[in-house]
């Protein structure tokens, strides 16, 4: 069942994404080579706990880590590690979520790490600008398919694919809600779009058309060949004038 955000839950979810934003901006700054994902991790978590939030992932169904950080072929849930440490040519996925006062706000974006292929900066910009299509989709009264068909159609006429396996979704009360949102499908079909909903719209892009694949950490996903991946998503709601993303700043 789809849960329609008051507009005092609404106002919270406007603050926390204004945090998570900031969150991700410093994490993302910080993502240069030599650091460990590890490091990035423990920024997170502790510019979260500073603004009197909680991390959303950590321990969430068992997860270890504040932060996902996917390097490259991973597409999300990478775990952090002091280990794993950026390299010039990387991208690197930094997805986050944080809970306060009740409400939850989710957001990723996918950064280049120093200079990076040609392939990469196309890829990067097909993932982000298909976010921003799926945004402008997000209209009261058009369906939740709407979005996804934005994606997908748009990444596949630039040549690349989707990640059918996962989904955006729900967000608000919960970390996960309904509904699912797939990165692609014809348009028309599904929940209509409401004043009150929250979504957490992300799109996964990667070079291959070949099916995704789950690591034995059952955490990491990533693609078939061993291509590159990028993952971009804004938490956003629907308001009486129009979709407003909450995350912005962030992507």
């Amino acid at each position: 069942m789809i849960s329609l955000k008051s507009p005092q839950e609404r106002s919270v979810m406007r603050e926390n994404g204004r945090i998570l934003a900031h969150v991700l901006a410093e994490v993302s700054a910080a993502a240069t080579p030599g650091r460990s994902t590890a490091e990035l991790d423990a920024l997170a978590e502790r510019l979260i706990l500073e603004a009197d939030a909680r991390p959303a992932f950590k321990g969430y169904e068992g997860f270890p880590a504040t932060l996902c950080t996917s390097i490259n072929e991973e597409i999300v849930h990478g775990i952090p590690q002091a280990s794993r440490r950026l390299k010039e040519g990387d991208i690197v996925s930094l997805d986050c979520g944080l809970v306060r006062n009740g409400m939850y706000v989710d957001a990723a974006v996918t950064i280049p790490v120093g200079e990076v292929s040609d392939t990469a900066l196309r890829l990067l910009r097909t993932a982000k600008e298909s976010l921003w299509r799926a945004i402008g989709a997000a209209t009261i009264d058009h369906c939740v398919s709407d979005i996804s068909h934005a994606i997908g159609s748009y990444v596949e006429s630039e040549g690349l694919f989707v990640v059918r396996e996962l989904v955006g979704h729900g967000i608000g009360r919960a970390l996960h809600e309904e509904p699912q949102i797939p990165n692609y499908g014809q348009p028309g079909f599904g929940q209509k779009l409401k004043v009150g909903m929250a979504l957490a719209i992300e799109p996964m892009v990667k070079l291959d058309d070949e099916p995704a694949r789950l690591l034995e950490d059952h955490w990491t996903w990533v693609t078939g060949t061993g291509g590159l991946s990028a993952h971009f998503e804004h938490t956003v709601v629907m308001n009486e004038d129009g979709v407003e993303v909450l995350t912005q700043g962030g992507a």
